[in-house]
């Protein structure tokens, strides 16, 4: 197979991942309205580590003290995140699309909030993006006149934010660490904590319904750990900003999605308001790789809850920058 070829095929099959990704909104809301939060996620994410390791048999053999350190802080802000989304996707709370889009905000506060952790300072790019996203989420929440904020949106807020920390934990103590034996140890915390909360609270039942069950197999498996595998194989033959550039379209699949399948209309501001996040994403993603400065570089990690994010990452003496 030609290098085109096989770029072609990549670029395809992280379209496949973005859409996977958008059409789980719809899916976690379908199946929380019959199954407990909590007990979902526990399940969610033990059939996603176990999916993982058939994919990844080698795993296991790859976890040091470092890795379980790393992925637990990692996995308990990944816990957090799919937490707040899953609970604003409960019935009476938001829409899946724009849960959607929401949830996408995640890449535009990455930077503002590495900044404050780590004091890297974030590109003007940056703060075009977040200007943008931020008008985007303004009109989608019917600042232009549609329906008004809820607490479903709240909740899906500060899961962004909450994948946001995940995405600087990954970018920093979780640099230098095997990505596979890392990524096990998060599913598998999530797993953990979520299944201990529902059995402790919840009380749930044994699962039979075949459209739960769908919803677990799509989420766990091809959400979870086949997205990590394709990722991972991008990047042997992708340029991250094309990787991010593909996986960016996650909210849109979302939106597309949840009209086609629960017939959910944004309306003229909320479609406006959903066309800026995207354009903020694009910025805060794409237009910030050829704008870097001396002394950095950019850095794409390979994310489980949606598109990667962009982060700084100071270059050390000796070590080519972003530019080469």
């Amino acid at each position: 197979m030609s290098d085109a070829a096989r770029r072609w095929l990549v670029s395809l099959a992280l379209v496949g991942v973005a859409a996977v990704w958008g059409t789980t909104f719809v899916m976690v809301q379908d199946a929380v309205a019959s199954y407990p939060v909590y007990s979902f996620l526990g399940l969610r994410f033990a059939v996603a580590t176990l999916a993982f390791l058939v994919l990844f048999p080698s795993t296991l053999r790859r976890i040091d003290r470092g890795v379980v350190g790393a992925g637990l802080i990692a996995g308990a802000l990944l816990t957090a995140g799919y937490v707040f989304q899953t609970l604003g996707l409960a019935p009476g709370m938001t829409s899946p699309g724009r849960a959607a889009f929401i949830t996408g905000m995640f890449v535009v506060i990455t930077p503002f909030l590495q900044a404050v952790i780590l004091r890297r300072v974030p590109k003007w790019t940056a703060w075009v993006g977040v200007a943008a996203a931020v008008a985007g989420l303004w009109l989608l929440s019917g600042g232009g006149g549609g329906g008004g904020w809820n607490l479903g949106d709240s909740l899906v807020l500060i899961c962004a934010v909450a994948y946001s920390g995940h995405m600087i934990v990954l970018g920093s103590i979780g640099r230098g660490h095997d990505a596979r034996p890392l990524t096990f140890v998060q599913l598998l915390t999530v797993s953990v904590v979520c299944g201990a909360v529902g059995i402790a609270t919840e009380h749930p039942p044994v699962p039979t319904s075949s459209s739960l069950w769908v919803a677990l197999a799509v989420t766990g498996v091809l959400a979870s750990a086949v997205a990590f595998a394709v990722q991972t194989y991008a990047q042997k033959h992708l340029s991250p900003t094309r990787t991010a550039l593909i996986l960016i379209c996650e909210p849109a699949f979302g939106g597309l999605f949840a009209w086609f399948a629960v017939g959910e209309r944004l309306g003229p501001a909320g479609i406006a308001g959903a066309v800026l996040i995207l354009v903020g994403m694009a910025v805060s993603e794409v237009l910030a790789t050829f704008v870097a400065k001396r002394g950095e570089r950019d850095v794409f990690e390979v994310a489980l809850e949606g598109p990667p994010a962009h982060l700084l990452e100071p270059v050390d003496a000796g070590e080519p920058d972003s530019r080469g």
